[in-house]
């Protein structure tokens, strides 16, 4: 009992004195930081990848319907739109006709120049393009005189190309639609012209019409020239006027036809204007009747009026 009493005795007294003597202990420096340094790895040493970012999504481009009206626009242009065909061609030369308010679809190709012929006797004014960077457009004249004639020639860069082009000369104008292709192309194309040709077959039928008698079967002793012709002098002032007993004709200046012709009234006794029934033969009036007195009038505000009075023969 006593021996356990000394042994704890002992150990409370070192105690104290451990913990003095780790106090009392000088203090060790604080180790520095070590700077890390990269080291390369050696040749063939597998290499160490970071992953892959993910992509980053491009929008997607949000689809814009046309609106009505360009919808009307595009469906006007297409039904104007004249495709070249089989039957009109004449040799290598598609023919079109001139129809004015028309697009004329042209095919070309790379490489290859396509002529586009105007009417005999036209002459160019302008020629307007929508693409002039991507197309190659000159003009050239062939013939001389009245057989003179201008060629509006043409040519793209590349396939795939489309643009419009405008022509302009003293008699009309061409619209035209031009396309390139990889190798199909319009060696040349040209137009026939109904409306000119409508034109002069009535220039040629009022001129046969002019030419004939205004009446077969007159005997020059039974006509009767007496007639006054008095009033305003308007430029369709008739030149004279006589009768063969049964009609009477009225004769006018060459010109009658380039104005507005004035109708004919029948003028009685008392003054009162009636509009008679005539017909028109090249420069005359032919009245199927004798009348004493017959007024010509034209205008509104202004009006012309020519007297024509028959004299009783002697």
């Amino acid at each position: 009992m006593k021996a356990a009493f000394r042994a704890a005795t002992a150990l409370a007294l070192a105690a104290p004195a451990a913990a003095q003597t780790t106090s009392t202990a000088p203090a060790l420096p604080a180790r520095a930081a070590v700077p890390s340094v990269a080291v390369a790895a050696p040749p063939g040493a597998p290499v160490e990848s970071s992953p892959p970012k993910a992509a980053t999504p491009v929008p997607r481009r949000r689809h814009i319907s046309p609106s009505p009206a360009e919808l009307r626009v595009w469906a006007a242009n297409r039904a104007a739109t004249l495709e070249p065909a089989t039957r009109g061609y004449l040799n290598a030369v598609q023919v079109f006709p001139y129809i004015d308010g028309v697009i004329y679809h042209v095919l070309t190709a790379p490489g290859q120049v396509t002529d586009i012929a105007l009417q005999p006797g036209e002459t160019l004014v302008a020629v307007a393009a929508g693409d002039t960077v991507r197309w190659a457009i000159g003009d050239t004249t062939s013939g001389s005189g009245e057989t003179k004639r201008t060629h509006v020639l043409v040519k793209p860069f590349t396939a795939g190309l489309a643009t419009n082009v405008i022509i302009t000369t003293d008699r009309r104008t061409y619209h035209l639609a031009l396309t390139s292709t990889a190798r199909t192309a319009m060696s040349a194309l040209s137009w026939t012209y109904p409306q000119d040709a409508l034109i002069a077959l009535k220039a040629a039928a009022e001129a046969a019409r002019a030419a004939q008698p205004v009446a077969s079967g007159l005997a020059v002793e039974q006509l009767h020239f007496g007639y006054v012709i008095t009033g305003d002098k308007p430029a369709w002032r008739p030149l004279r006027a006589f009768d063969d007993g049964r009609q009477t004709f009225i004769e006018f200046p060459a010109s009658l036809g380039e104005s507005e012709a004035p109708p004919l009234f029948l003028v009685d006794a008392k003054g009162n204007a009636e509009l008679v029934n005539y017909r028109v033969q090249g420069r005359y009036y032919v009245v199927d009747r004798i009348f004493d007195a017959a007024e010509l009038r034209l205008g509104l505000k202004h009006q012309d009026v020519v007297r024509i009075s028959r004299r009783r023969p002697s």
